[in-house]
C-alpha cells in the first residue's frame, strides 16, 4: 500500500473513546500517517493527547488503574455539574505536561459547544488542556468551563462527529470514527459477574460516604438517567451529520458496547478498535497493492 496521509475525526461517546485508541494503533501500524485530528468529548482528549505524543502514558496509567481509583479523580463538588473536574485535570496534566494546541506538530482541534450563543466552538489555539476540559463537560456530569469568556459544555451537543474542522485539509482521506453506532445484539465486552462489581454500584457506595442522606446517590442517578438521553440524542445526530457530509470512511461503534463511565475496561475497548480496523472493509481493500 502507497503511503496516505489521514485527517482523523474522533467522535464523543465515554468510555467507547478508548477504541480511537485502537484505531490509531492501527493506523500507525498500517502505514497511515495521521495530519490532522478533530474531536468531541472523549474524541478531543484521545485526539489531543496523542497530537501530544503523551496517548501512551495515559493508557499505561490507565490500564493500571481500577474503578476505584479512577472514581477517586472525580471531586463531587461541582457547580452546574456533579462534578467540578479540577482533581481530574490535574492528573492529565502531571501526564501530559503543558502544550500550546498551535505547537502541535499536527492540526487539532477540540469541539466544544457555547451554551449561552447556541453554537459550535473551534479551538485550534492556545492551552490544549483547557481546550479538553471545555470539549469534555459531560452535560450535569461535569461543571461547563469558561474559555475565552464563553460557557462552554461538551462538543458532542450539537456535534458528536465534528468533520467539519477538516474540510481545508490537504490529505488524501477523512476517517471519521463515530461512537454513537447503532445498538448491536451481540454481546460486545465481558460483563462483570454480578452488578456489585460494576461502576455504578462502586460510585453509589462511594458517595454514600459523604452523605448519611441519599441526595447525592439520587443525584448520581439522575445524571445516569439524563446521560442515556444525550447519547440518544448524539446517535440521531450522528447519523445526521454523516448523511450530510460523509467521510471517505466511517468505522462505526455500537453505542451499547460498554457503559459511559467504564473506563476501566481499556484493554479490551483499544482491542476492539484495532480489530474494527482489521477487518473493515474499505481498510482492508486499501491494503490490498492494487494490480
Amino acid at each position: 500500500m502507497e503511503h496516505k496521509s489521514v485527517s482523523l475525526v474522533l467522535g464523543s461517546g465515554g468510555a467507547r473513546g478508548l477504541v480511537h485508541v485502537g484505531v490509531i494503533k492501527w493506523l500507525e501500524e498500517n502505514g497511515y500517517t495521521i495530519e490532522s485530528i478533530s474531536g468531541c468529548s472523549i474524541g478531543a482528549l484521545i485526539g489531543g493527547l496523542y497530537a501530544a505524543g503523551r496517548l501512551d502514558a495515559y493508557v499505561e496509567w490507565l490500564c493500571k488503574s481500577d474503578a476505584m481509583a479512577l472514581l477517586k479523580l472525580l471531586d463531587f463538588k461541582g457547580t452546574g455539574g456533579l462534578v467540578s473536574g479540577e482533581k481530574l485535570m490535574r492528573k492529565l496534566h502531571a501526564i501530559a505536561g503543558e502544550h500550546r494546541i498551535e505547537d502541535l506538530p499536527l492540526k487539532f482541534t477540540a469541539v466544544a459547544t457555547d451554551i449561552n450563543a447556541e453554537k459550535e466552538v473551534w479551538i485550534n489555539n492556545g492551552p490544549l488542556l483547557e481546550a479538553i476540559r471545555a470539549s469534555i463537560s459531560l452535560p450535569l456530569f461535569f461543571t461547563p468551563y469558561t474559555y475565552n469568556a464563553k460557557v462552554l459544555v461538551d462538543g458532542g451537543v450539537l456535534n458528536p462527529v465534528p468533520i467539519a474542522p477538516t474540510f481545508h485539509d490537504e490529505t488524501d482521506l477523512t476517517i471519521a470514527v463515530n461512537l454513537g453506532g447503532p445498538i448491536s445484539e451481540e454481546t460486545l465486552l465481558p460483563k462483570e459477574q454480578e452488578d456489585t462489581n460494576g461502576f455504578v454500584a462502586t460510585i453509589k457506595e462511594y458517595l454514600k460516604k459523604f452523605s448519611k442522606e441519599t441526595t447525592l446517590v439520587s443525584q448520581e442517578s439522575m445524571v445516569m438517567v439524563a446521560n442515556k438521553s444525550f447519547e440518544t440524542m448524539q446517535g440521531s445526530l450522528a447519523k445526521m451529520k454523516l448523511s450530510v457530509y460523509p467521510p471517505d470512511i466511517e468505522i462505526e461503534v455500537p453505542r451499547n458496547l460498554c457503559g459511559t463511565f467504564e473506563f476501566h475496561k481499556a484493554k479490551e475497548l483499544i482491542q476492539y478498535g484495532y480489530d474494527l480496523c482489521q477487518n473493515h472493509p474499505q481498510l482492508h481493500a486499501l491494503k490490498k497493492p492494487s494490480r
